[in-house]
């Protein structure tokens, strides 16, 4: 994990109900250079079977639904396949399923593989890998899961450095993650390219008071934090804060219990409300009600939830994390639209509540640099060319063949 040294920047299936809202993409974003394709190529898409679940949503899952439906903008028709089970970790009834799926593609076709899906069955990838042309999409290393038993996490580790030196290409999604992934896995650089999650610009976010609404936008999860959350504010209980915590409960019940239980220990069960996941227009109105972000997960490769804040012109206090120093990125003037905290000091996160609701002045110079950062944002048009101009580098003849 990062040292713990403030940085002060104030001088992210088939048979299954489908997820009804995706963010329209902005007109304005350029599609191919405005070329129109006469032909579309084909990508299977390997992906878990709950990405059209809206009662499971992940930054992950989001991504892919996202680029399956802007990928055709850039040349390649997407088929779809999503695939059931416990994933990284499966029975062996969702292995057999995903090897029976691998092995009805003809020989050279392109597969872009999820890597939450991929990287944990190397005997089932590596062998198709011979005979397909395959991109593996990392969203999280699989080791970097917070809570796994050190044995688990090296297992995971292992599983993962094998199907990803078994194919030509591996997509990160930022430019953190692919250093990471080629040092950790000691991968050819040229192999792994990125392409970072985009952004929909949406109506500037009005706020509740302009400094006591708090946001969190995360699964609650081990990984995402939000017991320090929870830490910081109890420390801070005299200001008049609110805060709602956005994500899934399901991911892990046992943590979901503790963090409620911990919530009651501090008398804070008035004032933090663990919502569960929304989307749509209910996502976008909890959005338009914050006046702070903030996010305090133990890793992350990118943070969409970050941008997604920046996308409303709202600023974010965050860990120093991974990715998301480089999601908060700096607005065209160099302001930085963020505050980053050490992942393991909620006596600092603190802190900057304090300063954030004592000093009009850095509220001011916060939100002007979210508003910048906004306009900057990249879209996922941007995504969706990285993603095709990978899937066009491919060899052209899968190994076995040549």
């Amino acid at each position: 994990m990062v040292a713990p040294t403030t940085v002060p920047v104030n001088p992210t299936t088939a048979g299954r109900a489908r997820l009804a809202y995706v963010p329209a993409q902005s007109p304005a974003a350029p599609r191919n250079g405005g070329i129109v394709p006469m032909s579309l190529r084909s990508v299977h898409f390997v992906m878990p079977g709950g990405v059209d679940d809206p009662a499971a949503p992940s930054g992950g899952n989001a991504y892919d639904r996202r680029v399956r439906l802007d990928l055709p903008g850039f040349g390649w028709r997407v088929r779809g396949l999503p695939v059931d089970g416990a994933w990284p970790r499966p029975d062996a009834a969702a292995r057999a399923e995903l090897a029976r799926l691998l092995r009805r593609l003809p020989d050279g076709a392109v597969v872009l593989l999820d890597g939450l899906v991929a990287c944990g069955v190397p005997e089932v990838v590596v062998p198709e890998a011979e005979r397909l042309r395959a991109a593996v999409l990392v969203h999280l290393p699989l080791g970097d899961e917070t809570g796994l038993a050190p044995g688990v996490a090296a297992d995971l580790d292992a599983r993962e450095r094998a199907v990803l030196r078994a194919v030509p290409a591996v997509v990160a999604t930022s430019d953190w993650a692919a250093r990471r992934l080629v040092s950790h896995h000691g991968l050819d650089p040229a192999r792994v390219h990125v392409a970072a999650p985009g952004a929909d610009i949406a109506p500037l976010a009005p706020g509740t008071d302009g400094v006591s609404r708090l946001v969190c936008v995360a699964a609650v999860t081990p990984r995402k934090g939000q017991h320090r959350l929870v830490e910081a504010l109890a420390t801070v209980a005299d200001l008049p804060w609110s805060c709602v915590c956005v994500g899934g409960l399901g991911h892990d019940p046992e943590y979901v219990g503790r963090l409620r239980r911990l919530i009651e220990r501090h008398g804070l069960q008035e004032r933090l409300e663990l919502a569960g996941p929304r989307s749509g227009a209910e996502l976008d109105a909890t959005y338009a009600s914050a006046d702070l972000m903030v996010l305090t997960s133990y890793a992350e490769t990118y943070g969409m939830a970050v941008t997604e804040a920046l996308a409303r012109g709202v600023p974010v206090l965050a860990t120093d994390v991974g990715g998301l120093p480089e999601a908060l990125g700096r607005a065209p003037d160099g302001g930085v639209p963020g505050i980053l905290v050490p992942p393991e000091d909620p006596a600092a996160l603190a802190a900057e509540l304090r300063c954030w609701f004592g000093e009009a002045d850095v509220r001011r110079r916060l939100k002007a640099a979210a508003r910048g950062r906004r306009a900057a944002l990249n879209g996922w048009a941007a995504t969706a060319r990285s993603l095709a101009a990978v899937l066009r580098r491919l060899p052209d003849e899968p190994r076995r063949a040549a």
